[in-house]
């Protein structure tokens, strides 16, 4: 029996949206389950009021017992991240107080410096990899289709510009054609997302980001992969350098609230739903 995956608001499951319920192996305990499903959360992968698998579908996506796919749920409701309700449309869903934005800043402001800088030497080295390859692999046809669904999103719709962007790094990590690159690439895009969301609240910074993109993409389609490395490069540097200015603006005055408050940003944009 084939599982029925939870689809985002938005409409059709996202890469990362689909990479969240993948088998997590031998090491399957209800801390990993937990771990992947509010790391989700907290990226803005699964978002507010929707729904989870069944606690069967969940067991069966991750390779777990039910008992640890129900622990995982009982300490994710424990921490605010999900509710459930009970009825005929019960089931588990995501808080609407589960914001994605406030984990991205207290992840942020527990990070250091060197480990913002060296998140970011090792995206470069895989994705700089993966792009490379897709500009002597690719055809610039399937290029010029992911530029063109990236082009139609309005990036004032913040959720859905970022969920793009996502897809469309990992689109071209695929057309590689390296199976092992493309799923570190994946992880480390899943990784990366909720600071990236950071980014893309602050509309100059998201402009900015939204070119580098599109000429990385422009590069693969001409089979320069060169100049993808290097246009991909200079994104992970204009990242890191907004990052850490954003840290070390807020660092000293921030007092992190608890999970049931949410802190507001300057200079922010209200994500669409």
């Amino acid at each position: 029996m084939s599982l029925r995956r939870p689809s985002p608001r938005s409409g059709r499951p996202t890469r990362l949206h689909s990479a969240v319920f993948q088998p997590i192996g031998d090491e399957g305990r209800a801390a990993l389950v937990e771990r992947r499903i509010a790391e989700a959360i907290m990226g803005g992968v699964l978002t507010a009021g929707e729904r989870l698998p069944a606690e069967t579908e969940l067991a069966a996506a991750f390779g777990v017992a039910p008992a640890t796919a129900r622990e995982a749920l009982l300490a994710l409701r424990e921490r605010g991240l999900i509710v459930t309700r009970r009825g005929r449309n019960g089931g588990s869903f995501i808080a609407d107080s589960a914001d994605p934005v406030w984990f991205a800043k207290r992840t942020l402001l527990d990070s250091s410096r060197v480990s913002l800088r060296d998140a970011a030497q090792h995206y470069v080295a895989i994705t700089a990899a993966c792009v490379e390859l897709a500009a002597r692999r690719a055809d610039p046809s399937e290029i010029s289709m992911i530029r063109a669904r990236l082009e139609r999103i309005d990036d004032h719709d913040l959720t859905a510009w970022r969920r793009a962007s996502d897809d469309a790094v990992i689109e071209v990590a695929a057309l590689s054609q390296s199976a092992r690159l493309t799923r570190e690439q994946m992880k480390l895009q899943g990784e990366l997302s909720p600071l990236l969301a950071l980014i893309d609240t602050e509309p100059a910074s998201r402009a900015r980001q939204r070119a580098l993109l599109l000429a990385v993409l422009d590069a693969v389609e001409q089979g320069k992969a060169s100049t993808a490395s290097a246009a991909l490069r200079e994104s992970s540097r204009v990242t890191v350098e907004w990052l850490i200015a954003y840290r070390e603006q807020h660092a000293a005055a921030a007092t992190l609230p608890n999970l049931t408050t949410q802190a507001s940003a300057p200079r922010t944009e209200r994500s669409s739903t």
